[in-house]
C-alpha cells in the first residue's frame, strides 16, 4: 500500500479560507448508530452551499473491498461508478455562516497521514475550533431526549452536555485519534458521541441527524434548518409507537429501558444502569420485534457513497 503518497490533493479552484473558522469533522465507518452520520453528511452535502477545498486520495485511505463502490447496470452496459468520497470543504449554514466540514468515510489506512495532514490544515488555517460526531448503541429508550458523551478541551461544553461519563476503553477511531492530537496541539475541540437506542441502532434514525446537528450548533453556534428532519422522525416515531402497542412484550420492555433511564438521569447512586442489560432486551429481540416495519426504511450504509 502507497502510504508514501500524499493523502490528498488540493482543488483545482479552492476558495480563499477566511480565518477563525470552525472545522465540523464527520467519518462514517466504524461506529454510526441510527445512521447519525451517514445522515447528516446528506443533509449537509446535498442541503447547503458548500465548495470543494481538498480531496482525500481514495488508493491511499481506503479499503475497496471493504467499502465497495458503488457501479450502475442499464441492461447490458455500466453507467456510473461511484466511489466513496472524503472530502474538505468551505460551506455555509442555513443563515449563510461559514464553516469548514471534513466529511465522508473514515480512513482505513494512514491514519497518521491523515491527521497529521488535518493538523497542518488546522494550524495554517487558523481554525477556531473542531467538533466531531459519531454514535453508538446504548440500552437506553426511544422515548426519552438523545444524550451525549462529549470528550476534548471544551470544560464547559463537556459540563454541559455530557450526561454518561464512563471510565473504559473503547476501539478507537480515526475522529478519537485526530482529537488526540489537535488536544495536544492546544486546540479547541470537542468530539460529541451520541447514545443512540441498540434497538435502532440499524435503522436510519432521524432523531440521530437532529441530535448530531444539534450537538454541532452547542459547540459552534452554526444553525441548521431540521424541519425537514422532524417530519421524518414524527412519521418514524408513529411507526414504532403502533408496533408497542401492539405487543405486551415489547411495552414492558420498553418500560424497562424508561425506568432505567429516569432513575440515572435523576442521579441514581447504583453503577451505571444504563450499561445494565442483563435483564433487558437485547437489540436482537427489539429487532426481532420491529422488523416488520422498519424493513422498508434502511439504515446508513458504510459502504455506500457517503461512508
Amino acid at each position: 500500500m502507497p502510504f508514501d503518497l500524499p493523502v490528498f490533493e488540493p482543488a483545482d479552484s479552492a476558495p480563499e479560507i477566511p480565518a477563525a473558522l470552525p472545522l465540523v469533522v464527520l467519518l462514517t465507518g466504524f461506529t454510526d448508530a441510527g445512521g447519525a452520520v451517514a445522515q447528516t453528511v446528506e443533509y449537509l452535502r446535498d442541503g447547503l452551499e458548500h465548495q470543494l477545498v481538498r480531496r482525500y486520495h481514495n488508493d491511499v485511505l481506503l479499503d475497496y473491498r471493504a467499502r465497495r463502490p458503488i457501479v450502475s447496470f442499464d441492461q447490458d452496459h455500466l453507467t456510473d461508478y461511484r466511489p466513496p468520497r472524503l472530502e474538505l470543504s468551505l460551506a455555509r449554514d442555513t443563515l449563510g455562516h461559514p464553516f469548514l466540514l471534513l466529511a465522508g468515510y473514515e480512513p482505513d489506512f494512514a491514519w497518521d497521514a491523515f491527521v497529521r495532514s488535518v493538523r497542518a490544515f488546522v494550524e495554517a488555517a487558523g481554525v477556531l475550533s473542531v467538533t466531531w460526531v459519531h454514535a453508538i448503541g446504548m440500552p437506553v429508550p426511544h422515548t426519552r431526549p438523545i444524550g451525549a458523551t462529549v470528550s476534548g478541551t471544551r470544560a464547559a461544553l463537556t459540563e454541559a452536555h455530557s450526561v454518561w461519563k464512563p471510565h473504559t476503553q473503547v476501539p478507537a477511531t480515526a475522529g478519537h485519534l485526530l482529537e488526540y492530537r489537535l488536544a495536544e496541539d492546544g486546540v479547541s475541540v470537542a468530539g460529541f458521541v451520541l447514545l443512540i437506542p441498540h434497538y435502532l441502532g440499524d435503522t436510519e434514525y432521524p432523531a440521530a441527524a437532529i441530535a448530531a446537528l444539534d450537538s454541532i450548533t452547542a459547540a459552534t453556534g452554526l444553525v441548521f434548518d431540521v424541519d425537514g428532519l422532524r417530519d421524518d422522525n414524527e412519521e418514524f416515531l408513529g411507526k414504532v409507537a403502533e408496533q408497542i402497542a401492539a405487543s405486551e412484550e415489547l411495552g414492558r420492555m420498553l418500560q424497562g429501558l424508561e425506568e432505567r433511564y429516569d432513575a440515572y438521569m435523576a442521579g441514581a447512586t447504583h453503577a451505571s444502569p444504563l450499561l445494565h442489560e442483563a435483564d433487558l432486551p437485547s437489540a436482537d429481540e427489539l429487532a426481532a420485534e420491529l422488523e416488520r416495519f422498519l424493513a422498508n426504511r434502511p439504515g446508513g450504509d458504510e459502504h455506500g457513497p457517503l461512508a
